[in-house]
């Protein structure tokens, strides 16, 4: 087997199952920084050893055991550490072929991890953050770039997180059901930032839908742990995320270039969700304690309702977000609203409010700042001034796909400047 052929195995690997075997080793041995140095030494390990001897039949259950192996040796180096090796010796099997490495639990290990991530003892941008790293397997750069911080501020918070889990001694388990409303918060939006990293990657190709079915079926999870009645905003998510997804296989070319919404072919839209959800926005707009995720749910419900584009009806759009932005203020809300007021009102209007949102200097590194304002430009005949605010676009993205995408922006306008001239 080539090189080549084992290292894109493993990649493949890491992308669908980090997050499962790195719960799967807390679960087994209680330490965050423990199971991901094991489950990063496994898969170096993995690279060199399926080169010689072909991959397993199991990938994922080989890693866990060669981790689980590689944790061991770890705390046999620290004598102080000696009844754990004793207690956690016996779940090392002698084979490394599992043919089911993920036990089938609902609530499931992930579940488990989300849950102490979001203890209310940690810092709730702590918590996201931590969730990102450990369930998703980001590297501190790009949680520090979703959060447009800079990287030794993430660095801190990381390091600072997991100290306070091992010094509190925070469980690693669902919490009891009374417990479970001052996490939720931080639950649902961990689960969303999950889903979104799969769905605009902060870097690499645009689409990561491994991570977005991990979202969705985090969130199904949830849901069903709060039956019969489940918050309005566990089921606005779980909307806002089946809509998001159900436009997946439009939203890129054969070229795997972005397509945005209103040049997307509306065929491809996955029906069957759009289905499922729309009754769920329906129903979670009509009960008590309706938050941002159900009024996104509700937008992203707005474009999914209609065959056209030209049918979308912005002004309720609009209205929505002027919802959201009272319940949920914020520089990126106001600039959702500011493209959303463009398309229901006029560019000019849409423009002003870009502006102010620029002027205040907060989504300056923002890179879809400069590229909804080089859009509206680009609608009003300014080619020019558009021009400039696609490179700069072009200088703050980090995902491949969306790059490619203002490159032929940036040359469309650049072609239009100069056959007016």
């Amino acid at each position: 087997m080539t090189i080549s052929t084992v290292n894109a195995t493993v990649e493949a690997v890491y992308r669908a199952d980090w997050g499962r075997i790195v719960a799967t080793l807390i679960r087994s041995f209680g330490d965050f920084d423990l199971a991901e140095e094991s489950a990063q030494e496994a898969f170096a390990a993995a690279t060199d050893q399926w080169s010689r001897e072909g991959v397993p039949n199991s990938p994922a259950a080989w890693i866990i055991q060669a981790a689980k192996h590689k944790a061991i040796d770890r705390l046999r180096r620290q004598s102080r550490f000696q009844e754990k090796i004793e207690s956690y010796a016996f779940e090392i099997d002698s084979t490394t072929e599992q043919p089911d490495p993920f036990p089938d639990e609902i609530p499931d290990d992930r579940l488990r991890l989300i849950f102490t991530c979001c203890h209310p003892a940690l810092a709730p941008e702590a918590q996201v953050a931590l969730t990102l790293r450990t369930l998703c397997g980001l590297q501190t750069e790009e949680i520090a770039r979703a959060f447009l911080v800079p990287v030794p501020t993430m660095a801190q918070r990381l390091v600072r997180a997991e100290k306070k889990i091992r010094d509190a001694g925070i469980p690693y388990k669902v919490p009891e059901t009374t417990e479970i409303p001052e996490r939720l918060a931080s639950v649902l939006t961990v689960i969303y930032l999950v889903f979104n990293e799969g769905y605009a990657s902060t870097s690499g190709e645009l689409v990561r839908s491994d991570l977005c079915a991990e979202a969705i079926r985090l969130g199904r999870t949830v849901r069903m742990l709060l039956a019969p009645y489940p918050p309005a905003e566990v089921t606005g998510l779980l909307a806002l995320m089946l809509l998001h997804d159900s436009r997946r296989d439009a939203r890129v070319d054969e070229a795997g270039d972005l397509v945005v919404l209103e040049e997307q072919d509306r065929s491809l839209w996955n029906r069957n969700q759009i289905a499922e959800a729309l009754p769920l926005v329906r129903q979670a707009l009509i009960s008590p304690g309706v938050g941002p995720f159900t009024l996104q749910a509700a937008i992203a419900a707005e474009h999914c309702r209609v065959a056209r584009a030209e049918e979308t009806d912005w002004n309720q759009i609009v209205s929505f977000y002027d919802r959201l932005a009272r319940l949920q203020p914020s520089p990126i809300v106001s600039l959702n609203r500011a493209v959303a007021v463009a398309m229901a009102e006029g560019e000019e209007r849409g423009l002003e409010l870009i502006d102010e949102i620029a002027a205040s200097g907060e989504l300056d590194e923002y890179h879809l700042l400069h590229a909804a304002r080089a859009d509206v430009l680009r609608r009003m005949g300014s080619h020019n001034e558009a021009a400039m605010n696609y490179q700069r676009a072009l200088e703050l993205v980090t995902n491949d796909s969306e790059r490619r995408f203002l490159e032929r922006r940036l040359r469309e306008v650049n072609r239009a400047s100069a056959s007016s001239a």
